[in-house]
């Protein structure tokens, strides 16, 4: 019964959280507030996480969890070119992400925080979007169309760095994931000059 009402707490924080950390951001947010959405003491948001940042951090895993049973059903499908596969693989995310996209750069704020919260799992850490990432360019050394000599994880980090750094327009003038999108499919067009093969 204990255990009942200890993860009713936590998802009732956790939906609060994410609803706060989007509509009002990150800093803004306090743990007050989200006890007051959820229902629940302040004492209870802190037996159950350690900090805000921790919340912030489990609420972006359980959002990780839907974009990846998405992509599940989406990966085996997609075609054409390494950068083609590379640019709908980042375009389903910008949409996704731009659903809550006070909430995703409150991630990508609080994962380059000068004082990083050891309950946080920062921005670039996801282990299901580099694995992605790299069997869609193994794909490609294996087709043909990526040179075998490829550093790997050096266009993945590229990958990602251009992909976070394209929300500065998402937070400066509010653009939409197409317009996200258009700009990521050119940084991959330009990425993938280095990859092909000579």
């Amino acid at each position: 019964m204990r255990d009942d009402q200890k993860q009713a707490t936590r998802e009732k924080v956790l939906e609060a959280a994410r609803d706060l950390f989007n509509e009002t951001g990150y800093e803004e947010t306090t743990i007050r507030a989200i006890a007051e959405r959820a229902g629940v003491s302040v004492g209870s948001v802190f037996t159950t996480f350690a900090s805000k940042a921790e919340v912030l951090s489990h609420v972006m895993d359980r959002r990780l969890g839907e974009l990846y049973a998405e992509f599940d059903r989406v990966v085996p499908y997609l075609r054409g070119s390494t950068a083609d596969r590379l640019c709908s693989i980042f375009a389903i995310h910008y949409e996704f992400e731009t659903r809550r996209v006070k909430l995703f750069l409150a991630h990508i704020a609080a994962s380059y925080s000068p004082s990083p919260d050891p309950g946080v799992t920062p921005y670039g850490r996801n282990e299901r979007l580099t694995q992605m990432l790299r069997e869609v360019l193994e794909e490609g050394v294996a087709r043909g169309d990526v040179r075998p000599d490829l550093d790997p994880q050096l266009v993945i980090d590229l990958l990602k760095a251009a992909y976070a750094w394209n929300y500065r327009l998402a937070a400066s003038r509010q653009a939409s994931a197409t317009e996200l999108s258009a700009t990521m499919d050119k940084q991959i067009q330009l990425i993938a000059e280095g990859w092909r093969p000579v």
